[in-house]
């Protein structure tokens, strides 16, 4: 069996194709720019050649296209962008225009000439499929896992990050399990619409979960057996752009607090842990800093075994008074990610769990 998974994060797209055939140490891995830093390149081209932009496709993760997007406009060179890319920068298209941005029809956009065409999306299955066969890797698989974090269709005048927590919050009190953001296509809630769009971009009829980068990163520390197998745990995954912390009695949830990263200096991730584990943390102080939130599920009544740090940013707790240990699920920090989405996977298609279990546990 062929799973192939996709971690889409901000600086970073994570590629994994687990084989349960042999040895996981033995499977193809990319670690390549995310879907946004692509994006943010070809604008970026097209600012230096002074060309006009058009940008088409579906709604995407934003960060470095936006910052690009900015940069273009700033210089004096125009923008045009289909309704559902448009939505890649805000929800409320009026607010997208008021960047200078010019919000046209399908039916326009095919009209218009002498522009760079920028197809906005975070998978791209095609590109994934063109690196495999350059080294003569098989291009077919039979299943699929993605990921991506997704702050959703917030309703107007109601602040994204509260309304991606309130999804967070949501889901462990319906299910307190990391597994439990895992999604069939269809489940997928109609306001997560990144994912909902990431899922459009699928061209193979295969079995697909869809799972948040926040769960899949905790899930994939935990299968490093220093993490995994001392309980309680606090995992932390230092992303580019987010950082969440997450008290943990296995896969159960005891608390958690989501943050942006780039807020956060050192001092500040140690405070925020410590103070998550000691049940004194409030949700009002995280969000007043700029952050999403913390939510306790019960108060922690002891300290963690262990205090696992993952994510591309991990270096920023190097030495800390954390004591923190380096999760290497299957040798490989940067796929822990990938491993957490084949576990949902593997959780949310039963029939194919048994085989997926098993390469993992050897």
């Amino acid at each position: 069996m062929r799973i192939l998974a996709i971690d889409m994060g901000t600086g970073t797209q994570d590629i994994l194709l687990l084989e349960t055939s042999g040895p996981v140490e033995n499977n193809v891995k990319m670690v390549m720019p995310s879907a946004t830093e692509i994006a943010a390149r070809r604008i970026r081209r097209a600012t230096r050649e002074g060309r006009p932009v058009l940008l088409t496709g579906v709604t995407m993760g934003g960060g470095p296209c936006h910052w690009a997007l900015e940069a273009h406009v700033r210089e004096g060179h125009s923008v045009c962008a289909t309704p559902e890319a448009a939505k890649t920068f805000d929800d409320d298209l009026a607010v997208v225009a008021g960047m200078g941005v010019r919000v046209v029809s399908e039916d326009e956009a095919t009209q218009l000439r002498g522009v760079e065409r920028i197809e906005m999306r975070d998978l791209d299955l095609v590109a994934i499929r063109k690196a495999l066969a350059s080294f003569e890797v098989p291009t077919d698989f039979d299943g699929l896992a993605l990921g991506c974090l997704d702050h959703g269709e917030a309703p107007p005048g109601y602040s994204d990050r509260l309304f991606r927590f309130d999804h967070l919050r949501r889901v462990v009190r319906t299910r307190n399990d990391l597994r439990g953001f895992a999604y069939l296509p269809q489940e997928v809630p109609s306001y997560l619409t990144r994912a909902r769009s990431m899922l459009s971009c699928v061209d193979a009829d295969v079995p697909t979960v869809f799972l948040d980068t926040g769960p899949a990163a905790a899930l994939g520390a935990l299968q490093d057996p220093q993490v995994g197998g001392n309980l309680p745990q606090v995992v932390v995954n230092l992303g580019n752009m987010h950082t969440l912390g997450f008290y943990l009695q296995g896969r159960e949830i005891l608390a958690l607090y989501e943050h942006h990263t780039g807020l956060l200096e050192p001092s500040d991730i140690e405070s925020l842990t410590e103070r998550l584990v000691e049940g004194t943390l409030t949700h009002e102080e995280v969000f007043a800093g700029h952050g999403h939130g913390v939510y306790y599920v019960e108060r922690p009544e002891e300290k963690p075994a262990v205090v696992a740090v993952t994510g591309p940013q991990r270096g920023k707790l190097r030495g800390s008074r954390l004591h923190p240990y380096f999760a290497t699920p299957h040798g490989d920090m940067m796929i822990s990610g990938c491993f957490g989405l084949v576990e949902a996977f593997a959780e949310r298609h039963p029939d194919r769990r048994d085989e997926i279990e098993a390469v993992l546990a050897s």
